[in-house]
């Protein structure tokens, strides 16, 4: 069958696996219509094609046996994604006081190298066979006992000692400030401090993400953790404030995310925000972020999209939650919806949703081949709100725009309206328009743009609630 591509991959776990994902130019269907001519598809890249970008996928929640590894590993190094985050299980790799097993977190990661993919772990959570030894997951799950920090040093100098040749960044906590927890900013703030000053006294060269904050829009804790920093003068520690910004439109967080740059710019100027985990569910879910709404497949698609683009737009490394629906136990399972690749309360794969295809295009173009083009000047005749970021090559310098209306929720409309796109110091020879959702590529013809010396102006053109580019065609694989 043309339309599919099966690959029979030998996991490393020994079991041979026979996984699919679809290569064909109709990998994902829509009923966008548009007027320009049709010339071709984008052509996805796996991680051993693509030297490094700037986007992480996730890959929570293996530390409490919530999805499993090996049934989605294979789908990681197509998807294009150069990095993974998840949480290193410090109950899981240590169930008998002094005894750690690393099975399990060593496939992982060996896995991810062998795929030129670059893990970044998390030292949560706390482990429950030391008195204060904090719980598994995410609430109330950090130490608070003497036995128990001395516990946890033990076990972070011991997962370092055995990653640091293959791991280069680093996490501490994940949401200490979630509203259900009772951690202050001082306390999240020492132990941030603790845990990173073990990573660096046995990996000097470790990249460490602070704080990993539930919310983008709390200054205060934000401030006063900053100010335990400064005040310890520890805030050469880290190389990033990591947050998550979960918002059913994806841009309303780039309000709270702005406050948060003016924080930083008072502390620490060279101190990154790094966005660590959002995105849509693909379908309705009773709780957990972006609950009780009834998204589509469609409308994840957009949602990812226009997040991994919205920051890395505001030059903010980025990541998209999560590669695979996860099971959370309890008396009532809850599958949380919000995978790229659709399973099952056992676990099981099913396939790659519309998600999968998107951010795979997505990955396929912005790596580190492109730049943000400083100073980035242009203007469009559009009546909404619309969101415009402008890149460039950095071999070559032809140039890429990326554009959607941006007023609402994604929705699962694909009507698009006609804008005129006017920009300054551009760089094309032959310009095309490329809807990211689907991957086509369409020309732009003559009559539908004009340069005037650096400037171009292009008329009519078509825009929705979803990521489209109009770009140099040199920069495509077709």
């Amino acid at each position: 069958m043309k339309n599919l591509l099966f690959a029979y991959l030998l996991l490393l776990s020994g079991t041979a696996s026979a996984q699919f994902i679809d290569t064909s130019t109709e990998r994902v269907k829509t009923p966008l219509s548009v007027e320009f001519k049709r010339i071709g598809t984008l052509k996805p890249r796996s991680t051993s094609a693509i030297e490094s970008s700037r986007i992480t996928v996730g890959c929570e929640t293996l530390d409490r046996d919530f999805t499993d590894f090996n049934g989605y590993k294979a789908y990681l190094p197509p998807l294009g994604v150069k990095k993974i985050r998840l949480q290193a299980g410090w109950a899981k790799c240590e169930k008998v006081k002094g005894v750690y097993d690393w099975t399990w977190l060593d496939e992982i990661i060996d896995f991810a190298v062998a795929n030129k993919i670059d893990p970044w772990l998390e030292t949560s959570y706390g482990n429950p066979i030391y008195e204060g030894g904090g719980g598994r997951g995410l609430l109330n799950s950090m130490p608070t006992s003497p036995e128990g920090f001395a516990a946890y040093g033990r076990w972070v100098t011991a997962l370092v000692t055995r990653y640091k040749d293959r791991v280069k960044e680093w996490e501490i906590w994940n949401e200490p400030d979630h509203p259900m927890q009772k951690n202050s900013p001082e306390t999240t703030a020492e132990l941030n401090i603790r845990t990173g000053e073990i990573i660096k006294r046995i990996q000097p060269e470790a990249k460490i993400a602070a704080l990993a904050l539930a919310t983008h829009t709390d200054t205060t804790y934000l401030n006063r953790a900053l100010t335990v920093f400064a005040d310890r003068k520890k805030l050469d520690l880290f190389t990033w404030v990591s947050y998550h910004s979960y918002a059913f439109r994806p841009e309303q967080s780039y309000i709270g995310v702005a406050s948060f740059k003016r924080q930083l710019a008072k502390y620490a100027p060279n101190l990154l925000l790094r966005q660590g985990e959002n995105g849509a569910p693909s379908g309705y879910i009773p709780s957990y972020a972006l609950d009780k709404y009834y998204w589509t497949e469609y409308s994840q698609a957009k949602y990812d999209m226009r997040r991994l683009l919205g920051d890395l737009g505001r030059d903010i490394e980025t990541s998209v939650f999560t590669i695979i629906d996860i099971r959370y136990a309890g008396d009532t399972p809850v599958l949380n919806m919000k995978g790229l690749i659709q399973s099952d309360l056992d676990k099981t794969v099913i396939r790659p949703k519309v998600a999968y295809y998107a951010v795979q295009n997505l990955a396929s173009v912005f790596d580190n081949r492109l730049e943000l083009i400083p100073g980035f000047n242009a203007t469009t005749t559009a009546r909404e709100s619309t969101s415009l970021f402008g890149y460039k090559q950095k071999a070559g310098k032809k140039q890429l725009v990326a554009v959607w209306l941006d007023s609402k929720t994604p929705t699962n409309l694909f009507t698009t309206t006609p804008i005129d796109i006017t920009i300054s110091d551009g760089n094309f020879d032959t310009p095309v328009w490329v809807d990211l959702l689907t991957g086509h590529i369409y020309e732009i013809p003559k009559g539908s743009w004009q340069k005037t010396g650096t400037t171009y102006t292009f008329s009519n053109v078509p825009v929705y609630d979803s990521p489209v580019l109009i770009a140099d065609k040199s920069i495509f694989r077709l």
